[in-house]
């Protein structure tokens, strides 16, 4: 059965994968998971490049019905003829489980993508998905990037579903007779995305899916503006000698300020990604002349802001 119907979707796929720069012969890794959304990516993705993409489950091994679903996804990626890998982690997942989960599913789905040469790796996110994360941001206190939700590309990862509601992939799903996965977290009131979608569900509200697009669309070329600019005046004012970095960061907005103070401390310790109440103190004393101690840095403030890793701490007798 050909997926057509009105709005034509497949035509709106193929417009969202030129846009995204996904070529003729590029191959795509899709990230599919059971659920309606990555099941509807699975079928417009089949039927607009045959041939060119493969399928990764993820299962995170956190809840005992993950392998079956990863095995229903694996049947009927075989009916269609594309290749299915089940993906898991090596170790379990701790600490915050949402976060974990996330970096561990991006992390085994771009090993996968580099073993079956593809180019990109495509995931299901919607623009209601959008609208959720851009108010879980607003409740956060996120900055301009935060504010930039869910970006339609981020170096290799690719979201050609942005332009679509839930509401349509469900009926790409239902159109070919297929009764998606549920997962049980999705109605999990402990997340905040949750409780941001309940509220959303529950309440009359002025906010439009698509005037959400637009908004984090803006706002991620705003980022990226700046993430320019910051790249320009990096070479300029950042200069490293003998394990010190000295930043000259004066007469500049604070923002930029902001995001050259990261570009400094990321060169001593690029593992720990500073941000919120913790950064803005830094920035602070730094613009006081105070000294500061972010992680294992110390920050020195004056004309010129100087970075080093700070000396062991002393212990007592």
């Amino acid at each position: 059965m050909q997926i057509r119907t009105d709005p034509d979707y497949l035509q709106r796929f193929g417009l969202a994968l030129e846009n995204l720069g996904i070529g003729a012969h590029d191959r795509v890794m899709l990230a599919v998971s059971g659920g309606p959304d990555s099941l509807a990516l699975l079928l417009l993705a089949n039927q607009a490049m045959p041939g060119r993409i493969h399928a990764a489950t993820v299962d995170h091994q956190l809840r005992i019905e993950a392998a079956d679903e990863a095995n229903f996804v694996s049947r009927l990626c075989s009916d269609l003829a594309v290749p299915h890998i089940t993906l898991t982690p090596s170790r379990p997942i701790d600490g915050n489980i949402q976060s974990a989960a996330r970096a561990v599913r991006y992390q085994l789905l771009e090993h996968a993508a580099d073993d079956r040469n593809c180019s990109f790796i495509a995931t299901a996110h919607h623009h209601d998905d959008q609208l959720e994360t851009l108010l879980m941001r607003l409740a956060r206190g996120s900055g301009i990037d935060g504010f930039a939700a869910i970006r339609a590309h981020n170096k290799r990862i690719t979201r050609p579903l942005l332009g679509f509601s839930k509401s349509e992939l469900e009926e790409i799903c239902a159109a070919r007779g297929i009764a998606p996965v549920r997962d049980p977290s999705n109605d999990d009131s402990q997340f905040d995305r949750v409780r941001i979608r309940q509220w959303l569900a529950r309440a009359p509200h002025p906010f439009a899916t698509d005037r959400a697009q637009r908004s984090a669309k803006a706002l991620g070329e705003a980022a990226e503006a700046l993430a320019w600019m910051t790249d320009s005046l990096a070479a300029d004012r950042i200069a490293i000698k003998d394990a010190v970095i000295q930043c000259d960061a004066r007469a500049l907005p604070a923002e930029l300020k902001r995001r050259l103070l990261v570009r400094c401390l990321a060169h001593i310790e690029p593992d720990r990604q500073p941000r919120g109440d913790a950064l803005d103190h830094v920035l602070a004393e730094l613009d006081a002349g105070r000294t500061a101690m972010i992680g294992n840095v110390l920050c020195k403030g004056g004309p010129l802001w100087t970075f080093s890793v700070a000396p062991p701490r002393r212990t007592g007798r």
